[in-house]
């Protein structure tokens, strides 16, 4: 996915490092997402969501909560008020970019500062809510702190250690995790709310989802993610989660930019990406690429792709309408098509050609299915391959017509 870097102005005075991760296609909404205690925007659940969006579509933004990866300020000093600040902050940032509401998505103590901050942002501007593994209240989150942490209230400050590293906290951090009511919080939310929780968190239990889920009010959904770790570490984890995400988001992200299908062929648009080009027939849509190595984001087949596709679709289909016409046991086709760009170099039935002109090729293997096919039924549908209509398309007299339009924009 092209990503962009993003830096975000707090009203505490410092400034938060962000990466949009946006769709090599149209952007279809936009969501935020807020990483979990102490871990930064490159944690593997914040890439995983992130990137999983913006392969639907949705545009996302993750960053570095104040005092974390790249952001400035101070993380001992700062606290889950200041982490709802922070949201808020780049929430802003993205409603200005895409003026619409948006997604808000937390991991771990980011899916409790999501929920706080849903209310501080106004319901007008939040679509739809998505937690992992939340805390149901946040002082949880001292549990997870080794050190003294009656001496920091008594003296205003101490060395502690999260998650083994060390940080130096005040007595300012302290209270303000404890002075937080979140379930009184969620149980005002007036937005659409989806739970996913492993019953084999051993950080956050899953007491945390059931508390969150009863005081929440419908819409809501919860997603058990059974097995999965706190920290979503096994990839095949995270890219469950983001996906069960992404597919529920789109129910409630509401299209911030759309063409029409086309009543005939296809319409193509350039995306953010690249290369990467969104494609419209008349009832579907998806996005072609180009491979990394070309300098693409890989997103979707390459052109050749498409091309190499539309013959061996049109092969396996007409063979398939064949038999079936026929009443012959043909239980299936598989087709491997591959472009040759240098073909003349490959052979010596070439006949003359005009100079400068390319002979390429479409180099086509067919395979039947079916057990029960006799020789000549075989034969036979291997000679339909070829009356296809594309193949006959493409070895027809085939002429590209263009017509410039003026800019409608």
């Amino acid at each position: 996915m092209p990503t962009k870097k993003i830096t975000i102005a707090t009203d505490a005075g410092h400034t938060l490092e962000g990466s949009l991760e946006l769709p090599t296609g149209l952007v279809r909404g936009a969501a935020l997402f807020a990483h979990c205690f102490t871990c930064t925007k490159q944690s593997r659940a914040a890439v995983s969501v992130s990137r999983a969006l913006a392969k639907e579509g949705i545009a996302c933004l993750r960053f570095d909560f104040t005092g974390l990866g790249g952001s400035e300020g101070e993380f001992g000093r700062a606290g889950f008020a200041t982490d709802v600040a922070d949201l808020v902050a780049a929430a802003e940032e993205l409603l200005d970019r895409f003026a619409q509401p948006i997604l808000l998505v937390g991991h771990s103590l980011g899916g409790a500062a999501v929920l706080a901050a849903a209310d501080d942002l106004g319901f007008d501007k939040v679509a739809a809510i998505a937690t992992i593994g939340a805390p149901s209240d946040v002082p949880h989150v001292l549990q997870r702190i080794d050190g003294d942490l009656e001496a920091i209230r008594k003296e205003g400050e101490g060395e502690v250690t999260i998650g083994g590293r060390d940080f130096a906290l005040s007595r300012d951090f302290l209270e303000k995790v404890e002075n937080t009511d979140l379930l009184e919080e969620v149980a005002r939310l007036k937005r659409p709310l989806l739970f996913l929780h492993s019953p084999t968190d051993d950080v956050v239990g899953i007491e945390n989802a059931s508390a969150l889920f009863r005081a929440a009010k419908h819409p809501k959904s919860f997603v058990s993610l059974e097995g999965a770790d706190h920290l979503l570490l096994n990839d095949a984890d995270a890219h469950f989660a983001a996906s069960v995400i992404a597919s529920w988001a789109g129910r409630y992200i509401p299209m911030s930019e759309d063409w029409p299908m086309p009543e005939d062929g296809v319409v193509v648009k350039t995306g953010h990406g690249k290369f990467g080009t969104e494609v419209h027939t008349r009832t579907h849509r998806f996005v072609a690429d180009e491979p990394t190595s070309y300098g693409g984001d890989d997103t979707g087949p390459t052109p050749y792709d498409l091309l190499n596709a539309a013959l061996g679709t049109c092969t396996a289909m007409t063979m398939k309408m064949y038999a079936d016409k026929k009443g012959w046991p043909l239980e299936g086709v598989t087709v491997e098509v591959i472009h040759e760009r240098n073909h003349k170099d490959e052979c010596d039935h070439v006949e003359a050609m005009e100079e400068g002109r390319q002979m390429q090729a479409l180099n086509r293997k067919i395979e039947l299915h079916g057990d029960d096919l006799d020789e000549d039924q075989r034969r036979r549908i291997i000679e339909i391959a070829d009356k296809c209509p594309v193949h006959r398309t493409l070895e027809g007299e085939l002429h590209v017509h263009t017509v410039v339009q003026a800019d409608r924009d």
